[in-house]
């Protein structure tokens, strides 16, 4: 699977008074980067509705690694780390880097698929299913047990 990595901006709201990145736009570029992962692979928020069906989080975590300042270059990627076969639940991650190649933050998360007329978690449709089967890999990546 090819990686998925996107520039992303930082916009002169991102900024705290220590003039470097707020902490709550590291999530927020991990869930942009999540969607847009769907979106180019056809699940787009409006199919996620036709579908009745949308991720939910579990946990989700950040680890700083380095500031991130104003006019610095900035990516993200995504990688699948776990998942039942279903795909109902799972685990991913993003690395943020700035210069393309310094590490500066990690965001782990879990999460699974909810009915949003039923407001249960369920077994995604198949169109879920095919997003995800296309979904880079961790080089940790493992698959889960169907009980939990």
């Amino acid at each position: 699977m090819e990686p998925f990595i996107r520039e992303l901006q930082i916009r002169w709201s991102d900024l705290d008074l220590n003039g470097h990145l707020r902490h709550s736009v590291y999530y927020d570029w991990g869930a942009y980067c999540r969607i847009r992962f769907l979106s180019e692979k056809g699940l787009t928020t409006t199919r996620m509705m036709e579908l009745r069906v949308g991720p939910v989080i579990f946990r989700e975590e950040c680890v700083f690694k380095k500031e991130i300042r104003p006019g610095d270059p900035v990516f993200i990627d995504l990688e699948l780390t776990r998942s039942r076969r279903d795909f109902s639940r799972w685990g991913m991650q993003h690395r943020i880097y700035k210069d393309a190649h310094t590490l500066a933050a990690i965001i782990s998360l879990e999460g699974a698929w909810m009915d949003t007329l039923k407001r249960k978690l369920t077994i995604p449709p198949s169109e879920v299913a095919a997003a995800y089967n296309v979904m880079p890999l961790a080089g940790h990546f493992r698959w889960l047990e169907d009980a939990s």
